[in-house]
């Protein structure tokens, strides 16, 4: 079953999540698109950029938490986190810029992921922003916390997603910085992201340059995300919890 797939429309590539699921961060799904990024780094050239999105109502809705429970949930929630994490490095260390075009609901690891991209824009008319772990009274992974930290430089906002567990809608994300900017439905989110992946290719920075800068940059979090000190024990306080 084709998870998600990867098309260039011109000089971008589009990484789209497909169905019209919840798109729940399994292994098969962060395999899916771990393999898309290899093949964009691949591929990729000075002259290339990359756009995630996807299909139906959410952009992730955050870890399989039902397959978790299905079997082994400690051990499941490890293999969850550990891949995303890898994914997320891969993300950083990508040579070409990245955007998120949201399109649905992300929430929880789905907004995490969506976070990791250099630019978030999001869809005005469907969806919000929302980490829910305080809500389901879950422990939150420090590194979640680091990508927030990284990607949210106001405190006030962080507050809002972290200590309120605020659903922000796109006009309340933008105004706290969140993200880059608000458009109408899907169609004018994935193509605003495409107007602005073609401005960023316009621009013939250095792929590699590129990659090395934001690893500089965001440093602290690859350290973070990298760092599995605390999974186990979180995987146990979560799994107790589910």
């Amino acid at each position: 079953m084709e998870m998600c797939t990867l098309e260039k429309r011109g000089s971008v590539f589009i990484l789209t999540l497909t169905g019209l699921n919840e798109h729940r961060l399994n292994p098969a799904l962060l395999d899916s698109i771990q393999s898309a990024l290899h093949r964009v780094r691949s591929e990729s050239s000075s002259s290339t950029a990359l756009i995630t999105t996807a299909h139906g109502k959410f952009f992730s809705n955050g870890y399989d938490l039902a397959w978790a429970k299905t079997a082994d949930t400690n051990h499941r929630l490890k293999l969850m986190d550990s891949k995303l994490r890898s994914l997320i490095a891969d993300l950083i260390s990508l040579p070409v810029p990245t955007i998120a075009a949201v399109t649905g609901h992300a929430s929880a690891a789905g907004f995490i992921l969506a976070l990791s991209h250099d630019y978030v824009l999001m869809r005005k008319d469907r969806g919000f922003l929302y980490m829910s772990e305080l809500d389901i009274g879950l422990p939150i992974a420090a590194w979640f916390v680091a990508v927030i930290r990284s990607k949210i430089g106001s405190p006030a906002a962080r507050r809002e997603v972290l200590l309120r567990a605020a659903k922000l809608t796109a006009e309340k994300a933008a105004e706290l910085g969140v993200v880059e900017a608000v458009e109408g439905g899907a169609e004018e989110t994935v193509a605003a992201a495409v107007r602005l992946g073609e401005e960023l290719v316009g621009m013939r920075w250095d792929g590699h340059a590129y990659g090395q800068i934001r690893m500089a940059v965001f440093a602290d979090l690859l350290s973070a995300v990298r760092c599995d000190e605390e999974e186990e024990s979180l995987a146990v306080k979560v799994a107790s919890r589910l």
